[in-house]
């Protein structure tokens, strides 16, 4: 038998550096079989709005186009989505306790491509939250508005969740497996405060300049947007732009050199 070489220089990059459906599936599969996960980020915004804004109180009272039951649900389903794709970006924490960096060291998975995986999973986990707050919203009956603004505001929400599942994914390469999502559990708690998510904020307090900095401020008030109508604040985007762009581009760093290491 004769011994064949391969000339390693003459092996075909994938397209797209490696980001492919066997690949988005797989990790799909991943998240929803961790149970403690689906059930934190699918079942605590729902408690949370029906805790909080499912009440009479609320629901008597006008906010917008809808009423106050309705902006409350609006807040939830971001929350929802922002816990959602945060978890889904942190698992890498898990993933490199396993060795799973290793293996991909030994393919040509580009760590944009490994970002945009990630992405694409945390916004599919993401639709799943913000879908469960919406739904008990409409089987609650307290929560009143529009129909284009219950679509656009889940809508924005959602797409908008992709910034935390950057987030999710850049953490999860700073922190250790064991303590990834008891750390950025009350952080998001303390960003979503802070970002004028449980309450409104005012823009010309000192509170209300340091919250138009934080992440969650600009798909916060985006989300709300729909049930006041008007113009959108270019502001507002901006901040997310900017905390996608850093977050993703924090994600690329760390993967490159842990992906170096090993």
């Amino acid at each position: 038998m004769t011994a064949q070489t391969v000339d390693a220089t003459a092996r075909r990059v994938p397209p797209f550096g490696g980001l492919n459906l066997t690949l988005i599936g797989i990790e799909l599969r991943r998240m929803v079989r961790n149970r403690r996960t689906v059930i934190f980020t699918l079942v605590m915004p729902v408690l949370l709005y029906l805790i909080i804004g499912a009440n009479d109180t609320y629901s008597g009272e006008r906010a917008g186009s809808g009423n106050v039951s309705a902006y409350i649900l609006i807040s939830m389903a971001v929350y929802g989505a922002v816990l959602a794709s945060t978890s889904g970006g942190a698992m890498v924490a898990s993933e490199r306790a396993l060795g799973w960096s290793r293996q991909l060291r030994l393919t040509p998975l580009s760590p944009i491509a490994y970002i945009a995986t990630k992405s694409i999973v945390a916004l599919g986990f993401g639709a799943l939250s913000v879908t469960a707050v919406n739904v008990a919203g409409l089987l609650n009956g307290k929560a009143e508005m529009p129909t284009h603004v219950w679509i656009a505001g889940a809508v924005i929400a959602w797409v908008g969740s992709l910034v935390f599942g950057a987030f999710g994914l850049f953490m999860g390469y700073l922190l250790p497996s064991e303590n990834v999502m008891q750390v950025l559990g009350p952080v998001l708690a303390g960003l979503a405060a802070i970002g004028g998510l449980w309450f409104p904020i005012s823009s010309h307090s000192a509170l209300g300049h340091i919250s138009a900095v934080t992440p969650i401020y600009g798909l916060a008030q985006l989300a709300r947007w729909p049930l006041y109508g008007g113009a959108p604040h270019a502001v507002w985007v901006l901040n997310l732009v900017a905390w996608l762009t850093l977050f993703a581009a924090g994600a690329a760093w760390r993967m490159s050199k842990d992906t170096a290491r090993v």
